[in-house]
């Protein structure tokens, strides 16, 4: 008889252990799967966040394409203010290019460079990028913003085909009021300059190169 309870309470104990140790792997399993769960909710929404806050490539060439488009109607606009007398450049050329900013550095011997729009009869028609040295005397840093016009198609054709040279110096005149009405062609084109922050004489600058783009399309080949 004592033998039987003994047994029976040993029985017991195992159980209760058996029951322990169960219901303690249920406890770390619920806790190990609520772990997961959290983990992969999170996931998605720090995916989401990484890449809402870090900007595309594509992203941030929109935006300083759209800057740019900003940037060149201002441009043309002051030179309207400056000299009404521009306008009509404007309606008679064959296209433009307006650089809204060019910078060059240097002291005798300098480069520049730029991003601009260029425009056919008016209408948009790609960008165009700008190379520039000169030699002289010129201390310092200059930023200017210019407007190049072309006389007849074949200027303009010679432009958008990467094959446009031209010594900016010996065509150039500074923007001011009454310019416009004095101002011709040569060579099949007209450039009017616009010195920010400071005198510029015509002769800093230089000798310009041009790279033209198409809207959506590659540079011409040389």
């Amino acid at each position: 008889m004592w033998g039987r309870k003994k047994r029976w309470q040993h029985r017991q104990r195992s159980d209760q252990s058996t029951f322990y140790i169960l219901e303690k792997e249920i406890h770390m399993t619920k806790g190990t799967f609520a772990m997961a769960m959290a983990l992969a909710l999170t996931m998605p929404v720090a995916t989401s966040f990484a890449q809402t806050s870090a900007p595309s490539k594509e992203q941030a060439a929109g935006d300083q394409r759209k800057e740019l488009a900003k940037n060149v109607q201002d441009t043309i606009a002051r030179y309207k203010k400056t000299d009404p007398g521009i306008e009509r450049f404007f309606k008679d050329s064959a296209g433009y290019a307006v650089l809204p900013r060019v910078g060059k550095a240097g002291f005798i011997v300098g480069g520049g460079q730029g991003t601009g729009e260029v425009y056919e009869k008016g209408k948009l028609v790609g960008t165009t990028s700008l190379s520039m040295a000169s030699i002289g005397l010129q201390a310092g840093a200059q930023e200017f913003s210019e407007i190049l016009f072309f006389e007849n198609q074949a200027a303009f054709e010679n432009f958008k085909q990467n094959k446009f040279e031209f010594a900016a110096s010996a065509s150039a005149v500074i923007m001011k009021s009454g310019v416009a009405r004095d101002k011709n062609y040569k060579d099949g084109v007209a450039l009017f300059v616009d010195p920010t922050g400071g005198a510029m004489a015509e002769a800093a600058l230089g000798t310009q190169k041009f790279t033209f783009t198409p809207e959506g399309g590659a540079p011409a080949k040389k």
